[in-house]
């Protein structure tokens, strides 16, 4: 299993440098992390450089002890640390998606059919964009926070992507993004920035452009506020 994983990681660097190879970078976190579900911790990390990333694999460790179901995956972004845990899939979701890619929101998860797939959301059909089109994506707009109302969940909460939600995190909710995607996210009324990991749907509510967790608003400095005036952009992969 190490051996094949290593080898995996090897051939993703291989090409990162291409399209095609970013894409297959993010899509092999995710890969490996389903290959991991049950049995370890998965480490490895990223270099930036004049603003884009460079992938450099530093670590990977296998360790015993993950809850049956669930899978963790650790990696940095310069200074970022992003923990990714693979949510069981009785978890209720965060948001109401009626469906995703034409069958149920689980379905489509455990089939690993929900990157830029259309989805539902109260009767109305939202079309993600696609990865070439998200990787030259900028916008200003209003942004808003979530994460309390998860409380209540028993166990926890799942986002649209099979990944479980915790609000403390650096992550993200964008109706039209591919999942998952990392952005930076800029507040204009105070000059903060951060880059956050995009891996939910929404917010689904007019005028607001990104939901970013509680604990991503807190270090933007809008927590009190509920809202903020932001410039969100893609981080590209060189």
């Amino acid at each position: 299993m190490i051996v094949f994983i290593s080898k995996t990681l090897t051939l993703l660097r291989k090409y990162h440098s291409c399209l095609e190879g970013r894409i297959l970078l993010f899509a092999g976190i995710s890969g490996v992390c389903m290959i991991l579900v049950g049995c370890g911790f998965f480490s490895t990390s990223y270099d930036i450089a004049k603003g884009t990333v460079v992938a450099t694999y530093k670590t990977a460790k296998i360790a015993a002890g993950v809850t049956v179901g669930t899978c963790k995956v650790a990696y940095k972004i310069g200074k970022y640390t992003f923990e990714v845990v693979l949510a069981p899939l009785d978890w209720p979701m965060t948001h109401d998606i009626e469906s995703i890619d034409g069958i149920s929101p689980k379905e489509a998860i455990a089939k690993g059919r929900v990157k830029n797939a259309p989805y539902v959301v109260k009767g109305k059909r939202y079309k993600p964009m696609s990865v070439e089109e998200a990787l030259k994506y900028s916008e200003t707009g209003v942004a808003s926070w979530y994460g309390r109302e998860t409380q209540r969940n028993k166990g926890g909460s799942m986002t649209a992507n099979g990944e479980a939600f915790d609000p403390r995190k650096p992550t993200a909710a964008h109706k039209y993004l591919p999942l998952p995607m990392h952005v930076r996210v800029k507040n204009l009324d105070n000059g903060k920035s951060m880059i956050v990991r995009v891996n939910d749907r929404g917010p689904f509510v007019k005028g607001r452009i990104i939901d970013v967790s509680s604990g991503a608003a807190k270090k933007l400095g809008f927590y009190r506020q509920g809202l903020a005036r932001v410039k969100i952009e893609t981080v590209q992969l060189d």
